[in-house]
């Protein structure tokens, strides 16, 4: 399976023109190429923008040995075409004996490739709405977060009865995540959001910018998390405040995983907010995260050499970022990361960061955790833990995506049906509205 530390987009590219018609032809070609290792032909038919991006040797170290670790090429599929503006995207099915994917190839009018994406084949989620929701306590409108060309559909869901209440937009975590935040046969934000409204909170989700606009943000050579994340949780937090049955004054974010890691960012931002919530919030740099859960995974099979090899592979790429961050290295991407998107990250340390600002905070981790672990939990603690307005607690039994489980937590796991637990509903419910208003006793 694809590690989940690394991002849905593994590359972007431009490949060949073709005959009528057009796009369902070069996609198909694209994605043979792709799958037959015919790197420098592939290469060759990039557009000049994007060769400077994806160098041939990224193609045979990075994206041919994750194809490998699928198993065998089982079938391809027919191409799926959806216009977007100029933009032309083909979905080529793409069966591998571990993983089912979509092979996703976006042409601009010329017929130039403006994207090329692997994203694993969604399924239908085995899904039931927890116990702890009462959906006669709530309802649902669709809503628009942000402005034109990055406007993301969204979904509000407020407490019946005439408010104001307190609200929280909720921040993904990394990769093209839906506005559920649906992570196997998990739905954490659509969890949060019934479970938090059915307490007398309004919440707000939304797609990511990454999911909704995917060949277009692929194409941002100079990408960095504010474009990625930060606008788009901002815009989501100032909906709310404009929002007639919010109180404007009660208004929170909640960052989950990546969205944690960059909370800082947009606290500071935004001195109004009323709180933060941290849910499973890394503090230390991406690169060690990457090789941490790579080393792990391969320690949950320590006879598997393809885990074992992949780890290795990782140590590599997470050399390679570093070396970007310190200018030490000219290469313009690694494992989907813009060079930029590095660099805009370089000595960032959220802890040192949060502890700056005023912002009072909810801070909370699942010690089955092995995404983000308790040595990040406890950097937090370090920073902030003299603050009366920063409350900490963790979870023995949850993992990242705050469900419960027993023994080491692994990627199968996230297969399984579960939910956020009850407790961090009521923990999170129980803080949002004992906070008073932004600017009174903060």
């Amino acid at each position: 399976m694809l590690p989940r530390a690394l991002p849905a987009v593994l590359l972007t590219a431009s490949v060949l023109a073709g005959q009528a018609p057009p796009a369902a032809q070069q996609a198909r070609r694209v994605a043979e190429l792709l799958l037959a290792e015919r790197y420098e032909e592939l290469h060759a038919a990039f557009s000049e923008e994007l060769k400077a991006r994806l160098s041939l040797e990224t193609l045979r170290t990075q994206v041919g040995p994750s194809l490998k670790q699928l198993g065998k090429l089982e079938q391809v599929g027919e191409p799926v075409l959806r216009k977007s503006g100029e933009l032309e995207t083909a979905l080529v099915p793409v069966k591998f004996q571990f993983l089912a994917l979509n092979v996703v190839v976006t042409l601009d009018a010329q017929g130039r490739v403006r994207g090329l994406l692997l994203r694993p084949q969604e399924t239908a989620v085995k899904w039931e709405r927890p116990a702890y929701s009462r959906p006669d306590a709530f309802l649902e409108r669709e809503v628009s977060v942000g402005q034109a060309p990055w406007t993301l559909p969204g979904t509000l869901t407020l407490p019946k009865g005439p408010g104001p209440w307190p609200a929280v937009a909720l921040v993904h975590g990394s990769g093209p995540q839906d506005r559920d935040e649906t992570v196997g046969n998990h739905k954490v934000f659509k969890d949060l959001a019934e479970g938090l409204a059915s307490r007398g909170i309004a919440v707000l989700r939304y797609e990511k910018r990454t999911r909704q606009y995917a060949a277009q943000m692929a194409a941002q050579v100079d990408m960095t998390v504010r474009q990625e994340t930060v606008e788009d949780a901002l815009s989501a937090a100032a909906l709310l405040r404009a929002t007639p049955e919010i109180d404007p004054k009660r208004v929170f974010l909640l960052g989950h995983s990546l969205g944690g890691y960059l909370m800082p960012r947009m606290a500071r931002e935004a001195p109004w907010l009323a709180g933060v919530v941290v849910m499973a919030g890394s503090t230390r740099p991406l690169a060690v995260l990457i090789v941490e859960q790579a080393e792990y995974l391969a320690s949950l099979e320590p006879a598997n050499q393809r885990l074992k090899q992949q780890a290795e592979r990782l140590k590599q790429m997470a050399a390679e970022m570093q070396a970007i961050e310190e200018g030490r290295s000219q290469q313009r991407s690694v494992l989907g990361m813009p060079a930029a998107y590095l660099r805009d990250l370089k000595g960032y340390d959220p802890a040192a960061e949060m502890r700056k600002l005023e912002a009072p905070g909810l801070y909370l981790q699942g010690e089955r955790d092995y995404q983000v672990r308790m040595a990040d939990f406890a950097r937090w603690k370090q920073a902030l833990g003299g603050r009366r307005n920063a409350v900490f607690k963790s979870y023995p039994r949850l993992n990242h995506l705050f469900a419960p489980g027993e023994g080491r937590s692994t990627p199968a796991e996230y297969q399984q049906p579960g939910h956020v637990d009850q407790e961090v509903i009521e923990d999170i419910a129980r803080w949002i509205l004992a906070r008073p208003a932004a600017g009174r006793g903060m």
